[in-house]
């Protein structure tokens, strides 16, 4: 998407559609948001919609980062502690590794 050939008005409702969407448990929306808006947020001569713009960028970043934050500790949590947590932790998988043995 072109965002230069965008309209400010336009760019303001893509925004808040992506920063709305990762409240559905769909962070990469937050993520793209942060990517595709920033230069718009920080980077751009001022324009009316830059501060809401700028404000959906940050929390988009924000939430984006605390997924990446919970999901990683999450996987390295489960790695390494999955055979120890017995019953429960081959309940929680969707693939048990049973070894050749």
């Amino acid at each position: 998407m072109d965002l230069s050939q965008m309209r400010n008005e336009k760019k303001l409702e893509i925004c808040k559609y992506y920063a709305r969407g990762g409240w559905a448990c769909l962070p990469i929306l937050w993520a793209v948001n942060f990517i595709w808006f920033y230069t718009e947020a920080f980077r751009k001569d001022h324009f009316q919609e830059q501060k809401q713009i700028k404000r959906y960028v940050i929390l988009s970043g924000i939430g984006a980062l605390i997924w990446i934050v919970a999901l990683t500790s999450w996987v390295i949590l489960y790695q390494a502690y999955r055979v120890s947590w017995g019953d429960w932790g081959e309940a929680i998988s969707f693939l048990v590794a049973t070894g050749s043995g």
